[in-house]
């Protein structure tokens, strides 16, 4: 594999912060916790969760700018009635696509690809399809048939966007946002296409997956707290994750493409890396995360002392945190109190199978805004010898960062973020 400088040259976001980048970046910098009580049905019952509220593409589709016209029309025709997952899918990728300027300055459809990140996208599709199947199977939409594949995300959006390179679906747990940008990376290193979008999307889950979740002890059952108040990364009183909803999109680019273009290079994508712990469980494994983040720094040959900043995965699951910080002890030694460590997690909640690419975009703006967003609830830290951002925004420069995704059944991701 060749050693290409790999540049994030476009970026797209909808999160519970709001709807684009510009809403994430000033929802970090201003320490927004857009985690409450939940409205929808289907989260009734959760403590609390970030939700994206009222969200609809035909308005979102108007904030684009008109030469776009032809892609906005694609869009609206093939995902305003398509399952919300792809319909939020699609406003991140044609704001990164936008933000890349390859409306304008495009790269062969033939060379570009196309990553998208999760595995089983469409399961309250699926169960409320099987409910209406169980009343009535002669009313179910043909639709269907084409609907339940995870694939279907990749048709389209490969549609809107005229992709007609490698493309494929990449599942990884709550590391697969992760596991997707890794597989970008290497397809660009090796030469297979000269761009690649990678999309996170969102993980519609439905009554009976948040159910499961709540047996398994992985959801906070939220302590009696406010809402805002109940998701706790790496502090003592932490007791489960908080869903987040929201997707992601970053176009990843080989430098001499990009530069040929003209296009914006927000950062680096130096190095990632996958390491699997052989095990089928859900609990962490330190060596595993250890091992990821060691490899991803020597891919991108970074030595752990150059690393000024660590987005950490932290859920604010109880031996999670207590992992991860564990595996950092073990890869930064005593460079570990120079580090700097938030969790985006805190004001986003886990946006599962989106979360390592909305993580990415969120290390991407704190590296270029020259700030680091506050750990939200962070009251007693669970150690000490950690440098872990404060209660409010930090003025800071940052030239290398890690961003770190971890998944059930052993699946352990990091990846090398630094400026371009």
């Amino acid at each position: 594999m060749s050693d290409r400088r790999i540049i994030i040259t476009g970026m797209g976001a909808l999160t519970a912060l709001g709807v684009g980048v510009p809403a994430l970046a000033r929802g970090l910098r201003e320490g927004r916790v857009a985690i409450r009580a939940p409205l929808q049905p289907a989260l009734a019952g959760l403590p609390a969760a970030a939700e994206l509220d009222g969200f609809m593409l035909a308005d979102a589709l108007k904030t684009f700018p008109e030469g776009a016209g032809p892609l906005l029309e694609k869009a609206r025709r093939l995902a305003q009635r398509a399952p919300r997952s792809i319909e939020c899918a699609t406003f991140s990728a044609l704001e990164a696509w936008l933000d890349a300027g390859l409306h304008t300055a495009p790269v062969p459809a033939e060379r570009v690809g196309l990553i998208v990140a999760g595995s089983n996208l469409s399961l309250r599709l699926q169960h409320d399809t099987a409910k209406k199947f169980a009343a009535g199977p002669e009313f179910i939409d043909p639709r269907y048939a084409m609907r339940f594949l995870d694939t279907d995300h990749v048709g389209v959006l490969s549609e809107v966007l005229g992709i007609r390179g490698e493309g494929f679906t990449v599942g990884g747990a709550s590391a697969s946002g992760n596991v997707a940008l890794l597989k970008a990376w290497q397809l660009l290193q090796l030469g297979e296409v000269d761009a690649c979008v990678v999309v996170g999307p969102l993980a519609d889950l439905s009554p009976m997956e948040l159910r499961a979740l709540h047996h398994l002890g992985a959801l906070s059952p939220g302590g009696g707290r406010e809402a805002d108040q109940v998701c706790r990364p790496f502090d003592a009183g932490r007791d489960g994750f908080v869903l987040g909803q929201g997707t992601a999109c970053v176009v990843l680019e080989r430098e001499d493409s990009a530069l040929r273009r003209g296009a914006p290079m927000h950062a680096e994508l130096a190095g990632a890396s996958l390491v699997l712990s052989a095990s089928h469980s859900a609990a962490p494994d330190v060596a595993g995360e250890a091992a990821a983040m060691r490899n991803a720094l020597a891919r991108a040959g970074v030595a752990p002392e150059a690393v000024d900043y660590v987005n950490a995965h932290a859920t604010a699951s109880t031996a999670g945190d207590d992992a991860e910080v564990q595996a950092l002890r073990e890869v930064f030694g005593g460079h570990l109190g120079r580090v700097w460590l938030n969790a985006t997690k805190g004001l986003l909640g886990h946006c599962l199978f989106s979360a390592g690419v909305v993580e990415c975009i969120a290390t991407v703006l704190q590296l270029r805004g020259g700030f680091l967003h506050r750990n939200a609830n962070l009251r007693e830290p669970l150690a000490r010898d950690c440098r872990f951002c404060g209660d409010a925004a930090t003025a800071q420069s940052i030239g290398v960062a890690l961003s770190n995704s971890f998944g059930f059944g052993g699946i352990n991701t990091s990846v090398v973020i630094r400026g371009s």
